[in-house]
């Protein structure tokens, strides 16, 4: 384990996330883009306050890229085994979001736990694919996100997490202070950034699309 990163001083223009390392372009190497329990679950009222509002718009945008550019693609779906859940099967919940929602020929993942690697052949999948580089978006950022990535980085896979492509919902701490969704999200980014993952924006991922790196044939 690495020591966190501790951000420098933030000045009065910044609005929020890390400060610029010099806007280094990224470098994507036959990225997967890996959408994690986008389900009409979610929209569900006992959620409570979200964040991210455009959150979804900018997951199409990433999809209708990726599609464009025949990367490949895996929908991750939550098939919870509870019965109070939304997210259980045999409901509208369980059904994906539009924004969201796979077409023909991409591969769906179900899961039933957290993370998106146990009870699954999400890592052989990977593997056998040649597979390095994972670009993460999706719900919650501090639930199935954050476990899935802390696995992916674990791994060994290099991931690339946007911030503005997740959301999540307010909650409460261990000490009872309600906590906004904004500042469930920003900690959970905060934790996962610089060891299991690089946290990034759809933008910079949209801007280095056209220079990804494919697999030799």
């Amino acid at each position: 384990m690495t020591a966190p990163r501790v951000p420098d001083a933030v000045d009065a223009g910044h609005t929020g996330g890390p400060a610029s390392d010099g806007d280094a372009a990224l470098r994507l190497v036959n990225p997967t883009l890996l959408l994690i329990d986008l389900q009409k679950a979610v929209d569900d009222p006992s959620w409570g306050a979200r964040n991210n509002l455009a959150a979804e718009r900018t997951i199409t945008r990433l999809l209708q890229a990726w599609r464009a550019r025949d990367l490949p693609r895996i929908h991750v779906r939550h098939d919870s085994p509870e019965p109070a859940s939304t997210y259980r099967p045999g409901q509208v919940g369980h059904e994906f979001k539009a924004e969201a929602a796979p077409v023909p020929g991409e591969v769906v993942l179900a899961k039933r736990t957290n993370s998106a690697f146990i009870g699954t052949d999400l890592e052989a999948r990977l593997l056998a694919a040649g597979a390095r580089t994972l670009v993460v978006a999706g719900v919650s950022t501090s639930n199935s996100v954050e476990a899935t990535v802390r696995m992916a980085g674990n791994l060994g896979f290099e991931v690339f997490l946007v911030a503005d492509a997740c959301f999540t919902f307010a909650r409460r701490d261990w000490s009872g202070r309600l906590r906004t969704a904004d500042e469930v999200h920003d900690m959970s980014l905060a934790n996962l950034d610089g060891e299991y993952c690089t946290v990034v924006d759809a933008e910079a991922v949209l801007a280095a699309l056209g220079g990804v790196v494919r697999p030799a044939q």
